[in-house]
């Protein structure tokens, strides 16, 4: 179970390269088949990768205890990252009957979670690992944040334009989750290798992000942090505005 490559896979390198290759194709082969699927059928996707999102990460959790960290307590890979919020959206999302709830899901994960998705694909510090399982696991798992993000889209597509501000509480309600994760685990270990750092918003240390590092240890981790956040909402409701000007746009009169 705890095999391993013979070197540790790097950045752009070949296999970094092949997963995203394989990524690529599997995401275009998605839109050809669900582009053309009913409300039902997309909800219905998003629920079920969900729920294989969820069997999956509880997996990982088991691995990463046996294999990665020696069976000692590590929570670095708790299920709390921005990249994970997909996995609780697609599932949830089917719950709520209203389509105005829907929507503030939806958009998150057209939003914020595919663009968060890219970034972590382009550069994968994290998920360049020597255990072959958990970078499979990785890769596949973001691979699938950005079909479900394309499934998103496509039912946003039959709907009247939903709002972006409803999915920036959402959000902010999952940093203040992120937060209050980080500060009680701090307070517990007192381990900056054992306790989480979810969304990389932990107030106790500099965020290990590029380029806002630099800014948290110039002008502070408080200011680090707000200057992440905000470019995290700005870069998505420009996303979603490109998303709404060159996809969702042009069917939005004639729908009820």
């Amino acid at each position: 179970m705890g095999i391993t490559f013979s070197h540790t896979p790097q950045l752009f390198g070949s296999m970094h390269i092949l997963a995203l290759t394989v990524i690529i194709i599997v995401n275009l082969i998605f839109f050809s088949c669900f582009r053309r699927k009913n409300e039902k059928d997309l909800l219905k996707y998003l629920h079920i990768s969900g729920l294989f999102m969820i069997l999956a990460e509880a997996f990982k959790q088991w691995f990463c205890f046996y294999y990665v960290f020696d069976r000692k307590i590590n929570l670095w890979f708790f299920p709390w990252q921005l990249c994970s919020m997909a996995m609780y959206c697609s599932f949830l999302v089917t719950y709520f009957k209203k389509k105005e709830m829907q929507n503030v899901f939806l958009v998150f994960l057209a939003s914020f979670s595919l663009i968060t998705d890219i970034i972590a694909l382009i550069l994968p510090y994290d998920m360049l690992r020597d255990q072959i399982l958990l970078f499979i696991h990785s890769f596949a798992y973001h691979g699938l944040i950005l079909t479900q993000a394309q499934a998103a889209l496509l039912l946003l597509k039959q709907r009247k334009k939903a709002s972006f501000l409803p999915s920036v509480n959402l959000f902010l309600c999952m940093c203040l989750i992120a937060e209050i994760i980080n500060v009680i685990c701090h307070h517990i270990f007192h381990d900056i290798h054992v306790e989480p750092n979810m969304f990389y918003i932990t107030p106790y240390y500099p965020t290990t992000q590029p380029v806002f590092h630099e800014i948290a240890v110039r002008y502070g981790i408080f200011t680090g942090i707000i200057i992440y956040l905000l470019c995290i909402v700005l870069i998505s409701f420009l996303i979603y505005n490109m998303e709404e000007h060159f996809f969702l746009s042009r069917d939005h009169n004639n729908k009820h």
